[in-house]
């Protein structure tokens, strides 16, 4: 049992809105299916949007710099949208442009994916550091330059302000999403495509003292996730 002690770990925690900026860049473009039939979009390449060529920044390590965003309600469920046309869930997220401010990635995010403005959420706060993911080898785009072999994401949690019918999915052409639904604050673990959950799980782990009422105790977590609670700077 990773139990209260692992998930609510002392990480020193940053509140209120984000500063500090890190450059990456875009969206998403066509995916491909895992074996269970679970699309993955990843963009690692360049990408095609409102009519500008925007270039993927990626690091030397090879992680593109990206925004995860939780937005809760006020009694502590959190908000999973249904991939367009897909089977899978997850939270929203998306790349950070060039001279992007995380927070400013995230908020346009917001807006592109869910519709949902600054006025209609609060900002509880957000992870302290880069929390890393790496692809599996059957999405590596080994042809493309530079290589891209995962994402690197800051996350925010947020509290939602606004009626609940503010929701939108239909604010851009391409849609991320065409459904969604309120979960339980660790649910999201277990619906998100296997090789996000130990992302899930720190980002979730890191940012649960923030929210009140406060969420019960993590579930059971598999044994090599308990000593990579600690987010990566």
């Amino acid at each position: 049992m990773c139990g209260r002690r692992c998930a609510w770990s002392g990480d020193s925690l940053w509140h209120g809105p984000g500063q500090g900026s890190r450059q990456s860049s875009e969206k998403s473009p066509p995916g491909r299916q895992d074996l269970n039939g679970i699309a993955v979009v990843e963009q690692c390449d360049r990408t095609l949007r409102q009519g500008l060529i925007i270039l993927d920044r990626i690091d030397s390590q090879g992680y593109r710099a990206n925004v995860g965003i939780i937005v809760s309600d006020d009694a502590g469920m959190v908000l999973l949208g249904g991939r367009i046309g897909q089977a899978g869930w997850q939270f929203p997220q998306g790349g950070i442009r060039r001279r992007e401010s995380p927070q400013e990635a995230m908020f346009r995010e917001l807006q592109e994916e869910i519709g949902l403005n600054p006025a209609d959420v609060e900002v509880l706060g957000t992870t302290r550091g880069w929390l890393r993911y790496r692809l599996p080898q059957r999405y590596v785009r080994r042809d493309a330059q530079p290589l891209c072999i995962g994402q690197k994401q800051r996350w925010f949690l947020l509290r939602l302000r606004a009626a609940k019918e503010r929701l939108r999915a239909d604010t851009t052409s391409t849609p991320e999403f065409d459904r969604w639904r309120w979960v339980g604050y660790w649910e999201p673990i277990g619906e998100v495509i296997h090789f996000k959950r130990r992302v899930y799980a720190r980002a979730l782990a890191e940012l649960a003292p923030l929210l009140l009422p406060p969420p019960p105790p993590p579930p059971q977590w598999p044994r090599e996730w308990r000593l990579q609670i600690r987010p990566s700077s």
